[in-house]
This record gives structure tokens, C-alpha cells and sequence, in this order.
């Protein structure tokens, strides 16, 4: 059960009456005809074989509002693609599976790649992105969620509430980032979120002062979150990155793009549990390591388009007022963690902060080694003007693709 404080300069929607999915769905329907609505499920090929993507199938056949899904595939052969197109032949709504890797899409691909319009390397976001343009190319939709596809406690819940705040005509929301609790099996998760992004924050808001890109990711409660929503037009202009600063990079997008008053976040979830990624101690091209990394340089980038200048011991300064700042929250989640029975190991817990503390120096000197890298991918808008026949391209590879494997 949620508390009604609203944090920061976003508004936060809160779960506070458990209300009935079927008044919310009821709703849903309503708003469906006036505001039809998608679902973005990116996924990898392996995710169909894990328990959680099964599950998920299941609670999406039931979902009465959705108009259309659009399932980014990544890693796999042409039989991995049909074993796909099989798996998701169960819905019932309109969807389409986008073969990433298949020769169709590969051409776009190259195509654009030529012309440095599409992104430089494999990944979340690029698969995000190229779902975002069938789903501009279809023109089927006006609000569309996305969430992960290895969410080991899904509810179709979920989904109608992160959809809700767009999907709504009496609100005025471009854009919604949900937010859960990261407790399962009793114990504390989201490690990065929570002691690397959190702590990070403030120790930027220490050195520089408050500035109001600051106090605007701070405001969210779990800015790393994989499940968003937002309204077709959102798509036409937004870059995004194509590695692990994926969240941060939209939530910095949304800044860009719109007021404050159109941004929100909802509580979509009281238990949520996922894979989790490995620490990868002695490997900074792996598992949470990376992660860090990525998202570290996510920040930094957009703190220097908003005017900050960085140098070695400014990003030393910012090392160790961090690793203070993160020590201490150690300690409050031992404490939270300990008055609600959970658990929670104060050694791997410091462990991560020690690799965080390194990974922001690593970070900050590829940041000044590399000012010539363009990290986001193009928009769509920029992209549909160098070929204005793209989208439609697009639309056709995924149709032919289905048509002769399906």
C-alpha cells in the first residue's frame, strides 16, 4: 500500500485502494475507442524459454484493450524466428513479430547504417527503436506501453495501470514511467538503482548545487525501470541510447522534450522480480558492471549539454563524495531491510559500491577520451527525412517476413 507524498518535481500517480482490475480494464476499453493503445515487448529469443515469458503470454491473452503488440526479436536464426512466430500466434490481439536479425530487416538496416541513421551496436535499445518505428509505421495506435519480457512475478495488473495515465483522455501525460518495490524472496534487489544511480545523485547535486536536471531524475522512484508508456508523437523525436543508459536517456529525452506537468510515474507493481545480472567484479564488459558504466556516462553526457564542464578532478571529486553518500545508504537499507524481515548482505552490498565508486572514474575518462562519440540513436523524424519512404519499408519487410515463415 502506497502513501499519497508527492517527491520531487514529477507528479507520482499512487496505488492507494487496490482497485479492482476489472474497473481499471473497464475503463481501458472506453478509452481504447477514442485512444487506441499498443504494447512494445522487446525480447531476445532465449526469453521465450525462460518461466517468466510464458506466463506473460498468458495474462496478455486476457487484456481486452489492446489494439496491437509489437514483439522485437533479437538472437535468432530463421528456425528460433518461426519457433517465435508459433509462440506468439496464441494472441489474440493484432501483433507482429519484427525479425531483428533477419535478412529483411538486416537490409534496412545497412541501409541506414551507410548514412550513420541507425544504431551502432546490438541491444535493448536498438531493438526498442526499431519497434518504435513499426509502430509509427502501422498507425494503428495512439498510447503505447513497453516492458521487459523477463518479469518473473507479471500480472496483467501491471499493464493497465502504466498504460492508464496516457491512455486516459482527461489527462494531459505524454509520458509515464512506472515504479515498484524491487522485494522478492525476502530480500532487497535493484542494487544499481539503489546504490549507484540514488547516491550518485546526490553526490552530483553536492559538487555542482541543485541543478534542476538533478532534482528531475531524483524525483523519480525507480528511474531504471524498463516499463514506460507514452503517446505516439513521443516516438517521432526521442533518441535514445543504444547500451545500458537506455532509461536514463529517455527520462533525460522527456526533459528535453516536454514541461514537467506532462511527465508522470505510477505504482505499477507491490512485488517485482527479474533476472538479475551478475556483479562482474573482474569483467567491466558484463553483467552489472557495465550497466554502471553505461549509465554513469548517460549522466554525465547530459549534465555537459546542460553546461557543466568535467575534468579528472572534478570526476575525482565526484568519486568520493559518492562512495560517502553510498556507504550510508548501505546502512539505511540494512535497517529498512531488517524491520521488515528481510534480508540483506552488508559485505556484497559495499562489495558493489567499491565497483560503482571505480566504474564513475572509468566512466568519466571515456567521457574525455572519446567528445566526438554520438551515443544516441537518430530520431525517427531525422531519420524518415533522409528517407522518407523508410517507415513504409519498414512495415513491408515485417509483414513479408511473417507472411513466408509464418
Amino acid at each position: 500500500m502506497g502513501d499519497f507524498y508527492q517527491n520531487g518535481i514529477i507528479t507520482t500517480l499512487h496505488n492507494l485502494s487496490d482497485r479492482p482490475l476489472g474497473e481499471l480494464e473497464k475503463e481501458l476499453m472506453k478509452f481504447s475507442r477514442s485512444r487506441p493503445m499498443a504494447l512494445i515487448l522487446p525480447c531476445l529469443y532465449s526469453e521465450l524459454e525462460t518461466v517468466a515469458m510464458p506466463n506473460i503470454l498468458q495474462h496478455l491473452k486476457a487484456v481486452p484493450y489492446l489494439h496491437e503488440i509489437v514483439i522485437g526479436l533479437d538472437r535468432a536464426d530463421q528456425g528460433q524466428y518461426q519457433e517465435a512466430l508459433k509462440f506468439f500466434s496464441e494472441l489474440p490481439q493484432r501483433h507482429k513479430v519484427l525479425w531483428n536479425d533477419g535478412p529483411r530487416l538486416r537490409s534496412i538496416d545497412a541501409k541506414l547504417q551507410a548514412e550513420e541513421l541507425a544504431p551502432q551496436e546490438p541491444g535493448k535499445g536498438r531493438n526498442v527503436w526499431f519497434c518504435m518505428g513499426y509502430t509509427l509505421a502501422s498507425g494503428k495506435t495512439e498510447s503505447v506501453a513497453m516492458h521487459d519480457c523477463d518479469i518473473l512475478t507479471y500480472d496483467r495488473s501491471l499493464l493497465a495501470r502504466l498504460i492508464y495515465p496516457v491512455a486516459n483522455p482527461n489527462f494531459n501525460y505524454e509520458f509515464c514511467k512506472g515504479f515498484y518495490a524491487r522485494i522478492a524472496n525476502g530480500k532487497i534487489n535493484g542494487r544499481v538503482s539503489r546504490l549507484l544511480v540514488t547516491p550518485l545523485l546526490r553526490a552530483l547535486k553536492k559538487v555542482f548545487g541543485p541543478l534542476d536536471y538533478l532534482e528531475y531524475l531524483d524525483s523519480y522512484r525507480y528511474p531504471l525501470a524498463g516499463e514506460f508508456s507514452f503517446r505516439k508523437d513521443v516516438m517521432n523525436d526521442i533518441r535514445i541510447p543504444s547500451d545500458w543508459g537506455l532509461e536514463i536517456g529517455v527520462l533525460s529525452e522527456m526533459k528535453r522534450n516536454y514541461s514537467n506537468n506532462r511527465l508522470c510515474q505510477v505504482d505499477i507493481a507491490d512485488v517485482y522480480d527479474h533476472k538479475h545480472q551478475d556483479l562482474s567484479l573482474n569483467n567491466d564488459q558484463g553483467g552489472l558492471s557495465k550497466m554502471s558504466i553505461d549509465i554513469t556516462k548517460a549522466i554525465f553526457r547530459k549534465l555537459a549539454t546542460n553546461g557543466i564542464v568535467f575534468n579528472q578532478e572534478t570526476f575525482r571529486t565526484v568519486k568520493a563524495t559518492y562512495f560517502r553518500i553510498a556507504l550510508d545508504f548501505v546502512e539505511t537499507y540494512r535497517n529498512d531491510a531488517e524491520i521488515n524481515g528481510l534480508k540483506l548482505d552488508v559485505h556484497q552490498e559495499e562489495q558493489a559500491v567499491e565497483l560503482f565508486a571505480k566504474n564513475i572514474m572509468k566512466a568519466g575518462c571515456h567521457f574525455l577520451e572519446n567528445p566526438m562519440e554520438a551515443p544516441f540513436i537518430p530520431s525517427w523524424n531525422r531519420v524518415i527525412s533522409a528517407f522518407p519512404d523508410v517507415l513504409s519499408e519498414l512495415y513491408e519487410a515485417v509483414e513479408s517476413d511473417m507472411k513466408e515463415f509464418g
